[in-house]
């Protein structure tokens, strides 16, 4: 992983032929460097993030947030009224019921066909 760059300075280094100043800077520019590149990497690979070295927008942020359609269903109580065929039975006699005294007084539902939309065409 080190590259040839990095092993020739190494090289320089420790040959002896170099000043004790320039030792000093050329071995913190190496530590800087490796720290820019594995402190990035190790700390997404401790802390489960993603590493985004492009910057790009990413859906990371939103795939990772919980789930809570769960818990929005668990809020509202079970209607029981879907499940009992007695209680459906008797919402449409009463639906059937109203219908039929609005048909009574001539407020019912038009036959098909005979409706507004119609009665545009035929003018």
């Amino acid at each position: 992983m080190i590259s040839l760059n990095r092993l020739a300075s190494i090289s320089f280094l420790l040959s002896g032929r170099a000043t004790q100043k320039t030792t000093k800077m050329a071995l913190k520019k190496m530590l800087a460097a490796a720290i820019n590149q594995g402190v990035p990497e190790a700390r997404a690979r401790i802390f489960g993030h993603q590493l985004n070295p492009s910057g790009k927008k990413s859906p990371h942020k939103i795939l990772r947030m919980k789930l809570f359609g769960e818990k929005v269903a668990q809020w509202y109580p079970h209607d029981i009224n879907k499940d009992d065929p007695l209680v459906m039975a008797r919402q449409e006699q009463e639906r059937l019921s109203k219908l039929e005294m609005l048909k009574r007084r001539g407020k019912g539902p038009p036959k098909k066909g005979q409706g507004r939309r119609a009665a545009k065409r035929n003018k």
